[in-house]
């Protein structure tokens, strides 16, 4: 048994009871279209949804790659464009890749290839390297950008549902992150 195979009983076992009693809403069978911060399954087909210990023993062990998709806010409109302006930094698990607006329901062609950029970064190219997908807890995003990554053919695919709200709440390291450079328009 490969030590992935292992890991998905382990994860399977111990999430069994804990999933049929903590179901907040049910799984959808395509992609989250609308109100991305509410309650979340405690499934994903195809996929292996982690608890924080979970997450964690795979940062420590460097058995993944953590991909992070929380939006990343827009400049407000009607700011002046001689306004500084920042966005607020973003704190994420140590060594992610954030792949911002990329867990949205529908992506638009130049995202969806900025995803998939990101997502043969991260994997270096092996489909097969675990995955490993957040953004907070109650967040829509990562379970969209989980589904999407197993359409594209990644084989171990795992979705950290509290995201960093539970690594955070267990006292987890984390650190500032920038996004992965953005596609331009023209692209």
């Amino acid at each position: 048994m490969t030590a992935w195979r292992a890991f998905l009983v382990a994860c399977a076992t111990g999430l069994a009871g804990a999933a049929q009693a903590t179901a907040v809403s049910p799984e959808p069978s395509d992609y989250r279209m609308e109100e991305y911060r509410a309650p979340t399954p405690s499934t994903l087909s195809g996929a292996t949804v982690l608890t924080t210990e979970q997450a964690h023993a795979l940062w420590s062990d460097r058995r993944a790659a953590f991909i992070d998709v929380l939006p990343r806010p827009p400049r407000p409109q009607g700011l002046p464009a001689s306004t500084i302006w920042h966005p607020k930094p973003r704190s994420d698990i140590p060594g992610s890749i954030w792949l911002p607006d990329t867990g949205y329901g529908a992506l638009a062609p130049v995202m969806e290839a900025y995803f998939e950029r990101g997502l043969a970064q991260a994997s270096a190219g092996d489909q097969s390297r675990v995955l490993v997908f957040y953004c907070l807890r109650n967040c829509w995003m990562s379970w969209n950008a989980a589904k999407r990554a197993m359409t594209l053919g990644y084989t171990h695919v795992a979705w950290y549902r509290d995201g960093t709200d539970g690594w955070e709440a267990h006292g987890f390291p984390t650190e500032a992150r920038e996004p992965a450079p953005r596609p331009s328009a023209s692209e």
